[in-house]
């Protein structure tokens, strides 16, 4: 473990779990940890996939971009060594498997502007009045999505239960932090998670938006 200007960094040897897949695994768990700056800033494009579970899009999306580093997020570590299998089967080899909380990971951890596209695909819509609580997607997650992006970095949603996609759709419009850019997933065509697949083949439609980040605007003082 490193300390950086008095916050931790945990390196992928702190925390090594009994499965052979989890020395493959970099474990966070805490309120201070960071992700290594200089490693994200050595990547001339970064994505992050929030929510990953077993990573068919997100090993898709590693197969298709290379040359790109892949960050791939789940609090589920089950779903995260089916992954990592997953990966080795695929041969992948730009993939980094982190096993955090999304909240945790977006408010935390993450540099300021150092991820180019952040998909969130198909998260539990908490459908009933007294879940609401628990969806991920409030003006303050907004907030955080925006500053972990870069600049005209892209936010991409997709999610089968209509009310919600409208929902985050309007969260996303009246934050005046993203403006919409269909075409800035154009090139992820074919590319679904096993959930997306599942809905389709049952004939259901999942909605997808993708926003482009945009300058804050300047705060002013006056009368």
């Amino acid at each position: 473990m490193k300390s950086v200007n008095g916050r931790r960094t945990v390196m992928p040897s702190d925390r090594i779990g009994n499965h052979p897949e989890d020395a493959e695994i970099r474990f966070f768990t805490g309120t201070w940890e960071l992700y290594p700056a200089e490693e994200l800033a050595a990547a001339a494009v970064v994505e992050l996939d929030l929510g990953c579970g077993v990573g068919s899009y997100t090993a898709e999306l590693a197969k298709r971009y290379p040359e790109r580093k892949i960050l791939a997020a789940d609090v589920m570590v089950g779903r995260l060594r089916k992954l990592v299998k997953r990966c080795r089967r695929m041969g992948i080899g730009n993939m980094t498997i982190l096993r955090t909380e999304a909240r945790h990971l977006v408010a935390f951890m993450l540099p300021d502007e150092s991820v180019d596209r952040l998909h969130l695909l198909c998260p539990d819509p908490w459908p009933k009045g007294r879940h609401s609580g628990h969806r991920l997607l409030t003006s303050d997650f907004v907030s955080q999505l925006h500053r972990v992006l870069k600049k005209d970095g892209i936010f991409h949603f997709s999610s089968d239960d209509e009310p919600y996609y409208t929902a985050v759709r309007g969260v996303l419009a009246s934050s005046g932090l993203f403006v919409e850019a269909p075409e800035a997933i154009a090139d992820l065509a074919g590319i679904r998670s096993d959930f997306e697949q599942r809905w389709n083949d049952e004939g259901k439609p999942v909605h997808h938006i993708a926003c482009r980040r945009i300058p804050r605007l300047a705060h002013t003082i006056g009368h």
